[in-house]
């Protein structure tokens, strides 16, 4: 070989490593990153708290939409895999009593349906086949019903009713509306006259009954309810749900109140909290199914109030305020499987601990630090939830009930976490009106060296209830800023 190739060879072999490490250097974190990343949501552990289900939205650029599955994990981090991978969207996991089964939400037969998964093997099965979409599943205690929520024109006398009208508005080719009552809209969906309603069906498939069909209200409530503000009595012969009756006044309205509806639909629901007009919601019963556990506001329409537990003695009627004394707003309640405590993430000076609040005497714990917690639910002897920090999207996490013995169970996003560059926010203080306390995050740009000047992007949340956290925000993401070039500052005004 002739010196010259050989010269040529020798620095191609040794800019082949060089430019291999060249292409591993992170770069900034951009806008793109925010839809790179996959989003994992809805842990459900089984009855025995040995596996963890979980749902997993990607991105898909090619078709300008997002794909949904079904996965599952042990609950100490090992067996990931993969339960569903069909083009369509499949959510919504919930266990069978039993822990050989899965009933979900899929979109694979046309429209929103419950579908069931047996975990021994085999193809899921369609178990609903109603006209109009499906959202909100959830499992009675003993396997036996499916409830769930449905959008449907009241004065309708069933669902074909329903879809009928929905067909005649697809092809019409006036679009023009007449509203003689608010919402016109609410967050971004124009009203059409439609309602929630909460539905309860055989497991094993058959006719749904309307459960909520004598109430003006959405049950769950527009546009962020879930099946948290819906549960099944221990004993399964009823349902304790949360909905808001406020005709006309509605827009302005914060009263919700809880209803207890049996489930074969022999009786109208029956108002437990009318004597409260502010806002309750999120009912929950203890493991012995003596008491009723709730979040309760105090200030009628006032929506930035803050939540307080209620508990209420199911025998007696008697009703009284947990934890009077702990100035934070949960945003779910979870109880221990001896009822002796509560379990519930709060904002807490801009971040989402994990708390546990003593039942007998209401004091609190706060059982992790850093972060944001969503979804915790009980996992045999652990608590697991989802987390996500300024600088993660959500993983999941399992943690003791004293606290101690953190554990990340997934690493999801680890890969294209490695490949960007990010800021690390700080958190800072200052004295403002009144004398209060201020908090607020600072970040710097990526790349940023001490003494050099950068643009400041100073953003600002909605609420005024809400709060700048520590967590991989869609809508407010300081290191799309940062990627840039720019500092941000996030105050959390009060």
């Amino acid at each position: 070989m002739p010196r010259t190739a050989v010269a040529v060879f020798s620095l191609l072999a040794l800019a082949a490593p060089l430019a291999a490490q060249a292409a591993e250097v992170p770069r900034p974190f951009a806008a793109r990153d925010l839809w790179v990343m996959d989003r994992i949501s809805d842990p459900q552990p089984d009855p025995q708290g040995s596996r963890i289900a979980f749902s997993v939205r990607v991105t898909d650029f090619a078709s300008n939409g997002s794909k949904y599955d079904l996965w599952l994990v042990n609950a100490d981090g090992s067996g990931l895999r993969r339960l569903t991978s069909d083009p369509k969207r499949d959510t919504d996991p919930r266990w069978a009593p039993d822990g050989k089964s899965l009933y979900f939400l899929s979109t694979r037969s046309g429209s929103s349906q419950i579908w069931r998964l047996a975990l021994d093997g085999g193809e899921p099965s369609q178990v609903s086949d109603l006209p109009l979409d499906i959202s909100s599943l959830k499992v009675s205690p003993d396997g036996s019903r499916l409830a769930f929520s449905l959008e449907v024109f009241p004065d309708c006398a069933d669902l074909a009713c329903t879809k009928k009208r929905m067909d005649e508005a697809d092809g019409a080719q006036a679009t023009g509306k007449v509203y003689d009552r608010l919402f016109v809209r609410h967050w971004d969906t124009w009203g059409d006259g439609r309602r929630n309603h909460l539905f309860v069906m055989p497991a094993s498939g058959g006719a749904a009954i309307d459960l909520s069909k004598a109430l003006d209200a959405d049950v769950p409530s527009k546009p962020f309810g879930g099946t948290e503000e819906f549960n099944f009595t221990p004993d399964g012969k009823a349902v304790v749900f949360s909905a808001r009756i406020s005709g006309k006044t509605e827009a302005w309205s914060t009263n919700f109140d809880l209803y207890r509806v049996p489930v074969d639909g022999s009786a109208a629901p029956q108002n437990l909290t009318a004597s409260n007009l502010a806002w309750d919601t999120q009912p929950n019963f203890s493991p012995d199914g003596k008491t009723l556990a709730y979040m309760a506001m105090v200030r009628p329409a006032f929506e930035a109030d803050r939540f307080h537990i209620h508990l209420r003695d199911l025998a007696t009627g008697a009703d009284k305020e947990l934890a009077a004394a702990w100035d934070r707003t949960p945003n779910e309640l979870v109880w221990s499987k001896d009822g002796k405590t509560i379990y519930a993430s709060a904002t807490d000076l801009g971040r989402g601990p994990l708390f546990a609040v003593d039942v007998a005497t209401g004091k609190t714990r706060k059982l992790t630090s850093e972060g944001s917690v969503h979804s915790p639910a009980l996992a045999g002897d652990r608590i697991v939830f989802g987390r996500d920090t300024f600088r993660s999207p959500v993983e999941l996490f399992t943690v003791k009930a004293d606290g101690s013995g953190l554990t990340q169970i997934t690493h999801w996003n680890q890969a294209k976490l490695a490949a960007v560059q990010m800021t690390e926010p700080e958190q800072f203080s200052f004295v403002g009106a009144h004398g209060d306390t201020v908090y607020g995050w600072v970040s710097k740009p990526v790349g940023w060296v001490e003494g050099q000047k950068a643009p400041i992007a100073f953003l600002i949340h909605g609420g005024p209830q809400g709060s700048f956290e520590d967590n991989f925000h869609y809508r407010w993401n300081p290191q799309v800023y940062a990627g840039a070039g720019y500092a941000t500052v996030m105050i959390d005004f009060h």
